[in-house]
């Protein structure tokens, strides 16, 4: 091949890599060591199909990743994390959107458990990706296809919730999600053996370096990455974020 037909064929794939459909972005999933703890982290951008599911046809909560995929009608469930407190019945503990449906309310006040650790905050999936702290959500109100409330945060605008205490002794299985600045970004992270809140939140500030991060739950976690060969069962799970290729 002369070099200028290569330059060619070279320009024209660039091209076509450049058409895809931004769909065709594939969602990045890796096993990372931070701090002598191991986790997975997932990598998404704002222009993927991000979304989140809560209720099926018959208004029953899905439950399960499995009960998402099968379905899905000619769609690819590429990542899917549990995403949200819940109660026994598995409706959330506070907001809750999906398009024009709402379930539950925005909560900034006190409470118990987690959620209760405040100040909680707020996914909202829309053009951008982004976390809010519960006041700043409820103060700006940004446009969101899909949010889910979850709590507490573990790190608002690069600091570390002040509640948390390193060399904490309650450690559970956590998962959690941090947004850059931007909106364009979003890392959902599960730790692969049981960590404390202030282990996953200086994850998110110093190995991630993201300046918002939410905590989703603990002891209840859940990942689906079927290009690490993981499909987590256990207990039904309440809220479920996921991307749709």
């Amino acid at each position: 091949m002369s070099g200028w037909a290569r330059y060619l064929t070279l320009a024209l794939l660039a091209l076509y890599s450049l058409a895809l459909p931004k769909s065709a972005q594939a969602v990045a999933c890796s096993n990372i060591d931070f701090q002598d703890n191991p986790y997975t982290i997932c990598e998404v951008t704002a222009d993927e199909n991000l979304r989140l599911w809560l209720l099926d046809g018959d208004q029953m909560p899905y439950g399960t990743f499995r009960a998402i995929t099968d379905q899905l009608d000619g769609q690819t469930l590429s990542f899917a994390m549990n995403a949200g407190m819940y109660h026994k019945n598995r409706r959330p503990v506070g907001l809750y959107l999906e398009g024009d449906t709402q379930i539950g309310h925005l909560s900034d006040g006190g409470g118990y458990g987690n959620f209760g650790l405040l100040p909680n905050g707020v996914l909202c999936i829309g053009d951008k990706v982004r976390v809010w702290e519960s006041t700043a959500f409820a103060s700006q109100s940004p446009a969101c296809r899909y949010a889910t409330q979850s709590g507490p945060m573990l790190v608002i605008n690069g600091a570390l919730h002040p509640r948390f205490l390193k060399g904490s002794t309650s450690r559970y299985i956590r998962n959690a999600v941090g947004t850059s600045a931007d909106g364009q970004r979003a890392v959902f992270a599960i730790s692969n053996r049981p960590v404390s809140f202030w282990d996953i939140a200086v994850l998110y500030r110093d190995y991630l370096k993201l300046p918002d991060a939410l905590f989703l739950d603990g002891n209840v976690s859940r990942l689906y990455a079927p290009e690490l060969g993981r499909a987590d069962g256990g207990r039904p799970m309440g809220p479920i974020v996921g991307v749709v290729d």
